[in-house]
């Protein structure tokens, strides 16, 4: 008999390689969400800084801030600015989208996205 035995050690070198493996794959789940949400915000910033320079090139009742305003909140996002200079047809929107429950970090994380855009009307 031994006296050192080194017997029940492979289950601690198991136990170690499955509790890294369920960290890496809870922090590839929560990596995953950020970049599905980032590429939903950045669609938002792109309809919102659009539908601003239409709303620039083909004024309506409304001002252009608004508009970008009503759209980023139909695309679960929230208008953070909004440069719209009237003389011009360009719009460049920020919006901010939150990221939501996490698994391995804090739940407060939020996405930012920014889009420019340009009316070019025919002369």
């Amino acid at each position: 008999m031994r006296v050192g035995s080194e017997r029940g050690s492979v289950s601690i070198v198991v136990a170690s390689i499955l509790a890294a493996l369920v960290a890496f794959s809870l922090g590839a789940a929560d990596l995953a969400r950020v970049v599905a949400v980032a590429a939903s915000a950045q669609t938002a910033a792109d309809v919102t800084a659009l539908a601003a320079a239409q709303e620039l090139a083909f004024p309506s009742d409304l001002e252009p801030e608004d508009v970008a305003r009503e759209y980023a909140t139909r695309n679960a996002v929230t208008l953070v600015s909004c440069s719209c200079s009237k003389d011009t047809f360009e719009a460049v929107v920020t919006v901010h989208a939150a990221v939501g429950p996490l698994l391995l970090f804090a739940d407060d994380r939020v996405v930012e996205a920014r889009a420019r855009a340009v009316v070019d009307l025919p002369a």
